[in-house]
């Protein structure tokens, strides 16, 4: 009985993700409240004002929007291209797929 391509395991698609993202990279999958794959992806140089508490590490994970794989890796693109223009990771050839992307998210449907 064929059943098709086993999907990737959870740990199998963080490895995954994390040679994409590169060096810079520290990359995390959990699993969200409504059982869909998290991607965070934190930065090891970079950090970001905690309000109250200091900074903490900069990161992809945004409160309450979209944090699939494609969003995540969209965000860490940019932040590579805009933070660290010399990083060596090989998502950074998808960004003009990202910069693409983001650009039909900002144009409204024409009606």
């Amino acid at each position: 009985m064929n059943r098709g391509p086993m999907p990737a395991s959870r740990s199998a698609r963080e490895r995954k993700a994390q040679v994409s993202a590169g060096p810079l990279a520290d990359v995390k999958i959990e699993v969200g409240p409504d059982d869909q794959f998290v991607y965070k992806i934190h930065c090891t140089e970079c950090t970001s004002p905690r309000p109250g508490t200091g900074e903490r590490q900069w990161g992809t994970h945004r409160r309450g929007e979209d944090n699939g794989y494609m969003a995540a890796m969209d965000r860490w693109i940019f932040h590579l291209a805009d933070r660290h223009p010399d990083a060596d990771a090989p998502c950074l050839a998808y960004l003009p797929q990202a910069q693409q992307r983001l650009q039909e998210r900002r144009t409204p449907p024409s009606a």
